[in-house]
């Protein structure tokens, strides 16, 4: 597609992108946070994080991936000038986003005990069943949050969220230097400081969004069409279900397949879970960057769909493909230029550095792939295109990312750098399978390509 047809798409979708980019950096940069910090008390706390966090992040993207159900359709009703729809929209997805919240909470519970069974080092083990209990606990007001904040990025409203991403993580890292260190008269709590804090960052951030989303004058007319909060519509319940379903299990193929590679990772010992943990959270950051992206393209390419602008919606898609190359090319540059230097915000253990060094080359590797894949999922939503991405997920990442890592890794001998070329193979044939995809399903008018999508979520 010539880029006169996509350059007037750039400069609305860059304007949507850059505070989803900061609210969805917040997600990451709590681990980040966390990471940094508990890494100078030792590689193991810092190895204790790696899997707390791979576990937790299996859990938490199939609630994130629910609620993000709701824009895509939020952005079609705007499209519509839907006010009634909308209205019940905003019940809807608040509803699921808090019983999704209290049930991946109580999860934690569940979940901690059976830590021991992943044959991990046991005094990695010990020190994460506590962190990972009170880190579950903190998935209950983060879901309340994502609830309101994804109907107003629906509606193309996108600051607001990332204020308080903004403000929720200057928070945190306050209050994990004041608990993990013992500062200012506070407990000296180790790891469990970072864990607590984050609880509580989160909490401020739901109270917040749900204050904007419930009294902001310019959300009245959907407050006054919400006039049942305490039944919302099944209907559009069932649809939020139906679309955000698969997003979800998609999220969760993806992460949970790089959480496994951490679990098998530890397999080696805490000192290269330890280095995992550095490189996967700074290759976390370029790729919460690029799925703020990926969100603007849901938000543009559902609305034009709304309107039943076809060919604007299929433009809208491939700008934000043009826009995330662009960025997550220059973030390859940077992690080559600086992979030996980034771990030492970490950790200075020399064994971990060194293996982390390593990882990060090959992060850098995929940051192409890995941007086009989560864009290529953004512009399919938009479209209520949601489960062929998720059996690509699926068939990628566990039927031949995992094994192709393993078989590198253990039978190979060539340890944590096999695990992570197996993902990046995952990772380019996700993107290239999903690029097909955006090509093939945005050709269809939109007149045609509603109710088949409606029907398939």
């Amino acid at each position: 597609m010539p880029f006169t047809a996509l350059r007037p798409h750039l400069k609305p979708l860059m304007l949507l992108a850059y505070p989803v980019v900061l609210s969805q950096l917040g997600h990451v940069l709590v681990n980040v946070c966390d990471s940094v910090m508990v890494g100078q008390t030792g590689k193991v706390p810092l190895a204790a994080v790696s899997l707390g966090v791979s576990v937790n992040t299996v859990v938490m993207v199939l609630g994130l991936g629910l609620s993000m159900g709701i824009t895509p359709l939020v952005a079609a009703a705007d499209g519509r000038r839907d006010v009634p729809q909308l209205g019940r929209l905003l019940v809807a997805g608040v509803w699921l986003s808090a019983v999704a919240g209290v049930v991946l909470a109580a999860a934690g519970l569940l979940i901690a005990p059976l830590l021991g069974y992943l044959r991990q080092p046991t005094e990695v083990v010990a020190l994460a069943a506590p962190w990972v209990r009170v880190l579950f606990l903190s998935l209950l007001p983060l879901m309340v949050f994502q609830g309101f904040k994804q109907f107003a990025e629906g509606l193309g409203l996108t600051r607001q969220a990332m204020y308080l991403s903004v403000m929720a993580n200057a928070l945190n890292a306050l209050l994990c230097y004041v608990l993990i260190f013992g500062h200012f008269g506070a407990p000296r709590l180790g790891m469990m400081g970072a864990a607590w804090a984050t609880l509580i960052a989160r909490v401020l951030m739901a109270v917040f969004m749900a204050t904007y989303v419930l009294r902001a004058a310019r959300l009245r007319p959907y407050r006054e069409a919400a006039s049942h909060w305490l039944r919302p519509d099944g209907a559009t319940l069932r649809r939020l279900v139906g679309l955000g379903s698969p997003i979800g299990v998609q999220m969760m193929f993806e992460m949970g397949a790089f959480s496994f590679s951490a679990i098998m990772i530890g397999w080696l010992g805490a000192t290269s879970l330890a280095a995992h943990q550095i490189a996967i959270n700074v290759a976390s950051v370029t790729y919460m960057a690029a799925s703020g992206i990926a969100a603007a393209a849901t938000i543009r390419v559902g609305n034009l769909r709304g309107l039943g602008d076809a060919e604007g919606s299929r433009q809208a898609g491939f700008a934000a493909y043009l826009l995330t190359f662009l960025f997550m090319s220059s973030m390859g540059l940077l992690l080559v230029t600086f992979r030996h230097y980034i771990p030492h915000f970490y950790n200075h253990d020399a064994a971990v550095v060194a293996q982390a060094s390593g990882l990060l080359l090959i992060a850098a590797a995929f940051q192409v792939s890995d941007g086009l894949q989560v864009v290529g999922l953004g512009a399919l939503r938009g479209l209520q295109d949601v489960k062929v991405p998720s059996i690509v997920a699926l068939l990628s990442y566990w039927v031949i990312a995992l094994p192709l890592g393993y078989g590198l890794g253990f039978w190979l001998n060539l340890g944590s750098l096999g695990v992570w070329l197996g993902l990046l193979t995952g990772l380019t044939l996700v993107a290239g399978a999903l690029l097909w995809r955006f090509r093939q399903f945005s050709r269809v008018p939109a007149a045609v390509a509603r109710p088949a999508a409606v029907s398939a979520a």
